[in-house]
């Protein structure tokens, strides 16, 4: 039996679908937006067939809006191109039963061309090939994202039809930390966190948050790729869910003008054999050398490597002052105005990463935090002091405040280009593009509003 309930062998689903338990296996990838992507097989098909040389699927989809329309300026696809095929081999690894589909396991996948090499610009990818100079240096990366969304009485469909105008939020005032109005959303979230223990997650519990219907379910930290596919699975599954249950919920960075979702992001070394390289107990902080570079590297490329923690026009509205979520660059020890904030002690000492929202691809934003992290160890960069007391009214430079200057930022970074490669940065830019053509086409509520009888 696996060690781990909800994980299968590939010998453990040979005989669940022999059995007839199992009628079908989703053979899925993390796309750019964050979503999980793939086709549903049948069971018999994927154990005498796909689970040998994997399943094909169409680039583009690597290469589409939101609205999972093509678009122009990529090199990976296009008409001119033929719209070809990529190869999605299962990483066994990953096998699991998803407890809330009937007779369904889901398998992760690595993408490749048919030729069988590496399709680089894809987020599993982008996240291999950090954890990859990381392993050369004898280190390996363990990580924990910690995502909230809102939930909505209103179903997605019904959300959907009203323009996602007037929904009924699950409470009606804030709740953070707050049991009584959280359980009325108990029997959903309960499903939801039964249902990723079943999928072979380890969850640690559920609390509210501060705006309406807000809630965050937290995990336990595990290595960096496993955590970042387990990511995937929860944020779809935790949709699936919710419309079973006639509700809809939202990861987007910010819904509205109160607390926006964020997805901050616990990430730590360890050396091969489990040993902590984080801390030092002869350090004043308990730091050691080594993570006091990790963290000065973070502060040097924080601005340029933000395009991978907001990657939306929407991630932007969620940089505001007084709201949990950061505008300045700066660490502190357990100083929550920081968007680095470290925590912990001991083996269990880590940094926090609190730019990302819940909109964010966790695959490319631990691989930011793993370059950003090796170009201070590279160059042995130093820390300067923890900033004490409020980040934002501390003077310290900005986070980029709009997606526009993130992509500039991001086009002009030579520590992008050399950890990523060209090829990557410049596929991740034209999607950025891709969204402010639209953005700025796109008429708005709140032009109609403040333009249609008073201009």
């Amino acid at each position: 039996m696996s060690p781990n309930p909800g994980m299968l062998s590939q010998a453990e689903l040979e005989q669940s679908v022999a059995d007839g338990d199992i009628d079908t296996v989703i053979v899925a990838f993390c796309d750019m937006q964050g979503r999980l992507t793939g086709k549903r097989l049948s069971a018999r098909l994927f154990v005498e067939d796909a689970a040998a040389h994997g399943a094909e699927c169409c680039n583009y989809l690597l290469a589409v809006d939101v609205d999972n329309n093509t678009v122009d300026g990529y090199a990976i696809s296009s008409w001119e191109t033929g719209y070809g095929d990529m190869v999605m081999t299962p990483d066994f690894a990953t096998l699991r039963l998803l407890p809330w589909l009937p007779g369904t396991a889901l398998v992760m996948a690595d993408l490749s061309w048919t030729d069988g090499t590496p399709v680089i610009q894809a987020p599993r990818s982008i996240l291999n090939a950090q954890i990859d100079r990381l392993a050369d240096r004898g280190l390996v990366p363990y990580a924990a994202t910690e995502l909230e969304f809102m939930v909505f009485d209103t179903g997605f469909r019904d959300a959907w039809a009203a323009g996602y105008r007037n929904l009924r939020p699950a409470t009606d005032y804030n709740i953070d930390y707050a049991m009584l109005a959280s359980t009325r959303m108990e029997p959903l979230l309960r499903d939801i966190r039964r249902g990723m223990e079943g999928a072979g997650m380890y969850c640690e519990g559920v609390k509210g948050e501060c705006n309406l219907g807000q809630q965050e379910i937290g995990f336990r930290y595990d290595h960096a790729r496993t955590t970042c596919d387990n990511h995937t699975i929860y944020k779809n599954g935790a949709k699936e869910i919710a419309d079973q249950h006639g509700k809809s919920l939202t990861f987007m960075a910010k819904f509205d003008e109160r607390e926006g979702n964020s997805c901050h992001i616990h990430i730590s070394l360890r050396g091969e054999d489990g040993a902590s390289v984080f801390a030092d107990d002869g350090d004043p902080l308990g730091m050691s050398p080594m993570f006091r570079s990790f963290i000065a590297g973070q502060l040097a490329t924080m601005r340029e490597l933000t395009l991978f923690f907001a990657p939306n026009i929407n991630s932007y509205k969620r940089f505001a002052e007084g709201s949990f979520a950061p505008t300045a660059i700066a660490w502190g020890i357990d100083n929550r105005t920081c968007p680095l904030r470290v925590v912990g002690h001991g083996a269990g000492m880590r940094m926090e990463c609190r730019a990302p929202g819940g909109d964010v691809n966790q695959y490319l934003a631990v691989a930011a935090l793993i370059a950003g992290g090796l170009h201070g160890i590279e160059n042995e960069l130093e820390l300067p002091e923890p900033l004490e007391g409020n980040a934002y009214t501390s003077g310290a430079e900005r986070l980029p405040t709009t997606l526009a200057e993130a992509a500039a930022l991001f086009d002009g970074s030579k520590v992008a280009r050399d950890a990523f490669g060209d090829e990557v940065v410049d596929h991740y830019l034209n999607n950025a593009r891709v969204e402010l053509d639209a953005f700025n086409a796109a008429v708005t509520d709140w032009e109609r509003v403040r333009g249609f009888e008073r201009l």
